[in-house]
């Protein structure tokens, strides 16, 4: 006659090591999830800030006079921007090439806090204008 087997479970050594190997897993998992929705708010705030330059690099001129100078303000309780607006001078002579034309530098600077650390996005662009305009 054959002995009988006796049917055997988990020990408990078994079991706590398979809840750690799975405690390490989801620790992982979860931090790649947290990393991935970081970037994501990250990704949309850098976004935001470069519409915020854009836009006040295209009113440059428009909604107020593009003299030298500095304007600033905040946008959306936590975006703040500047605007220099300074003469341009190329590396050549362009006022013998065109006749009646001044050119600006505009720089728009936006920044913001995230977290312990401030991002910022920085746009520009030259304008050229007529001598005689205003804005």
């Amino acid at each position: 006659m054959l002995p009988r087997r006796r049917s055997r479970g988990y020990t408990l050594v078994e079991v706590l090591v398979a809840f750690v190997i799975m405690a390490m897993a989801l620790t992982v998992l979860l931090r790649i999830f947290s990393g991935g929705v970081r970037n994501v708010a990250v990704s949309s705030d850098y976004a935001k800030a470069v519409l915020i330059a854009e836009s006040r690099l295209a009113t440059a001129g428009i909604d107020d006079t593009l003299a030298p100078g500095e304007t600033d303000g905040v946008e959306q309780g936590r975006f703040r921007w500047t605007r220099v607006v300074t003469d341009y001078e190329p590396a050549f002579d362009y006022r013998t090439a065109v006749k009646g034309l001044r050119a600006n530098h505009v720089t728009v600077t936006v920044s913001w806090p995230n977290g312990d650390r401030e991002r910022r996005v920085e746009v520009n662009t030259v304008r050229l204008m007529h001598e005689g305009q205003r804005s």
